[in-house]
């Protein structure tokens, strides 16, 4: 059983999975983040390998990402960076033990080479991966056996605009969770959370494979909470990032963010 699975079985209402770029605020701030994330009560973390063309993603991550990239953060940077991350105590930190997600696109993956990506992955202590532009056909015919083999999930993404026929395909496809984005367009857009309900309900009553959680629009406790109404959990990056911004105090930062979540 893969460590998602295991946070899943175990925490039934509420998860947290909070987005993080890897390289921002600073090129070592990555594992100051996750380590304060963990610390505060996140439970799942979704580190973002940041990329010049981020096509799901909204100006405020787009911004990190390239601030990230500037910084010198590149897919050997960040396995470099996570390498231990299981088993030592690094930067006065703890050992990262809640599940951790690779989210980016198939362009840098497939110039480091995809096979290496997922074993590299697999051997820094990574659970598994949301790559949005890897389309469902090559994932059947040639990638997903290469995420499994290394003991990777795998998460697709719907929308409001997904057919129940694929949604359910898309499930079966999955593992760990189903991310439901609550709108067709990119993260960082204001939502109203109670037009989403009724999507999120839907999802329920297709009785899926897996947990599902809400992502894009989530930034603080009501929206929070809305999406939970519904979902096992839900996923929040553009609030949090905008929170880091210009930050130099992480823990303290990242603990009075995730305080008015949780709290």
């Amino acid at each position: 059983m893969s460590r998602i699975q295991e946070l899943f079985n175990r925490k039934k209402d509420h998860v947290l999975n909070i987005y993080c770029t890897a390289g921002y605020p600073k090129l070592d701030s990555t594992l100051q983040v996750m380590q304060a994330l963990q610390a505060n009560g996140a439970d799942l973390i979704e580190l973002g390998m940041p990329y010049s063309d981020p096509l799901a993603d909204g100006p405020v991550i787009q911004a990190s990402s390239s601030i990230a990239l500037a910084n010198g953060m590149t897919i050997q940077a960040l396995f470099a960076q996570l390498k231990g991350m299981r088993t030592n105590a690094t930067n006065g930190g703890a050992a990262i033990t809640v599940p951790v997600i690779l989210m980016g696109y198939m362009n840098p993956v497939l110039q480091y080479g995809f096979e290496k990506f997922c074993a590299d992955a697999a051997a820094a202590g990574v659970d598994g991966l949301i790559l949005p532009d890897l389309p469902e056909y090559e994932f059947e015919t040639e990638f997903g056996a290469i995420i499994k083999k290394h003991g990777l999930d795998f998460i697709f993404l719907v929308t409001p605009e997904t057919s129940e026929e694929r949604i359910k395909r898309l499930d079966a496809l999955s593992t760990g969770f189903l991310y439901a984005v609550s709108s067709s367009s990119t993260t960082g857009k204001d939502k109203d959370m109670g037009h989403v309900s009724g999507y999120l309900q839907k999802l329920q009553s297709l009785q899926l494979k897996n947990p599902v959680l809400v992502g894009f629009g989530i930034k603080d406790k009501p929206s929070f909470e809305a999406a939970c109404a519904h979902a096992r959990g839900a996923i929040i990056g553009t609030a949090f990032i905008k929170a880091l911004e210009g930050q130099e105090d992480i823990n303290g930062t990242v603990q009075q963010f995730l305080n008015k979540v949780l709290q």
